[in-house]
């Protein structure tokens, strides 16, 4: 067959990658996950959240890093493999994968059941297959389109956080609430032991998973050098600052966390609150609509890390490595990320959410260490600034995602270290029991 030199095309400016990596992040997810988080902070949410932005910001600088240096598709799969080791790049490449390829299952599943529970006439499987067809069709056409897609939901998911924010305020002025706009007690309670906010902040960045995927878009990015380190920053700031900022604002609405009905549904008790019926309604299509603009974003970075792996042929390259010539996206990367999520109408939110968490937490850590690897040992910039930024830096960072990852829960790392085992034998057998290397990425320009 005669092979073509079809490539992706370098049409993504910052302002689509800002909106591309809210997107993925979903910032209304601050309301889904509210409930669990009070209960594991005793209230300090917004602490958690505090210190959880902290965390992200280091691991943000590095991959601001890594894309100067290789401004290509794969992210913290093409980092570690030319920084540190190809067979280190390719367990995590194989780690990454439960990320990227398992969180728009978990998205998909999660607004199934938000629309079984308000329409309970229709099966959720219902719902599964519709986002699967829907999102997998619109990601064929290209980024382009989903870019476009993404940015009229983004708006409509601020439009549901601002709304939120205002019809607080006016609650709180009325003397609802604790009846004031400014408190301490969101961050701080003299009750509450601070390191219930650290234990917090562990499940916190669950919520800024995303913030990364950026990277993956290197190859359609106009100057990608400059423009994705300052999406990804912009990406974990601003969704850091809504975190932070709803947050805050649920306490002082709701301050006594035990007395909603089910910490799961939080959201919906403190939209209904604050807001009526009618906010309640436009709170759960807020809901719905970030859960289908985040599986795009999801479903079009998975691809793309598909794409990196099978073009470097570590995933057979007939399939993964193909582009399709009219719409220059990886069509069968998409339908295979799309029949994996099947596997929502079967699996659970807390089963598939540990391989998410796992694959995360591992990225995180060797993207910080491949700065290290590729700055400060390789090209050795150890100079007074260089071994604050090269060495020091990414260095806390690792350590904080590595204290993340620790303190997971066991399932998680039982099936994430499962993972890893399988991935380790897979790269056996790819390099003849590591007598030779993994093949290497070619880094073409992707015009």
């Amino acid at each position: 067959m005669k092979e073509t030199n079809t490539t992706l095309k370098r049409t993504l400016t910052l302002t689509p990658l800002v909106l591309f990596g809210l997107a993925y992040m979903t910032p209304m997810i601050v309301f889904g996950i509210y409930g669990m988080l009070a209960e594991t902070t005793k209230g300090l949410v917004a602490s958690a959240y505090s210190i959880a932005l902290i965390a992200m910001l280091v691991t943000a600088s590095s991959y601001g890093h890594m894309v100067k240096a290789y401004p290509v598709s794969g992210s913290a799969y093409t980092y570690t493999r030319k920084s540190i080791s190809s067979h280190l790049g390719f367990l995590v490449g194989w780690s990454v994968l439960l990320d990227y390829v398992f969180l728009p299952m978990v998205i998909w599943l999660i607004g199934s059941v938000y629309l079984a529970a308000a329409f309970p006439g229709v099966p959720t499987w219902i719902w599964v297959i519709g986002f699967i067809l829907v999102t997998t069709s619109i990601n064929i056409i290209g980024i382009r389109v989903t870019a476009g897609v993404n940015f009229f939901m983004m708006l409509f998911q601020f439009l549901v956080i601002s709304l939120f924010i205002i019809f607080s305020i006016i609650s709180l002025m009325r003397g609802e609430g604790m009846g004031t706009l400014f408190s301490a007690a969101p961050f701080f309670n003299g009750d509450v032991p601070f390191s219930l906010a650290f234990a917090g902040a562990a499940i916190a960045c669950y919520s800024f998973l995303g913030f990364d995927a950026v990277s993956t878009l290197s190859e359609e990015t106009i100057e990608p050098e400059k423009t994705i380190p300052k999406a990804i920053l912009l990406v974990a700031l601003i969704g850091g600052a809504i975190f932070i900022v709803s947050s805050y604002f649920i306490y002082l609405i709701f301050p006594d966390y035990s007395q909603f009905v089910n910490t799961d549904s939080a959201g919906f008790e403190i939209a209904k609150f604050v807001g009526g019926n009618l906010f309640s309604a436009l709170f759960l299509a807020g809901i719905i609509t970030a859960q289908f603009a985040s599986g795009l974003s999801a479903q079009a970075s998975a691809a793309r890390m598909l794409y990196a792996m099978g073009r470097d042929s570590v995933l057979p390259k007939r399939i993964f490595g193909f582009v399709h010539p009219r719409f220059q996206t990886p069509v069968l990367n998409l339908i295979v990320i799309g029949v994996i999520a099947l596997l929502a109408l079967k699996i659970d939110m807390a089963t598939s959410t540990s391989f998410i968490n796992f694959g995360a937490f591992v990225t995180f850590t060797f993207v910080n260490l491949s700065v290290i690897g590729h700055y400060y040992v390789k090209l050795r910039r150890r100079n007074g600034s260089g071994i604050f930024l090269y060495l020091l830096f990414p260095l806390l960072g690792a350590c904080l995602d590595i204290w993340l990852l620790i303190n997971l829960d066991v399932h998680a790392l039982i099936l994430g270290g499962s993972w890893v085992v399988l991935g380790v034998i897979y790269l056996l057998f790819l390099t003849n029991m590591f007598r030779k290397q993994p093949p290497e990425l070619v880094f073409e320009d992707a015009g």
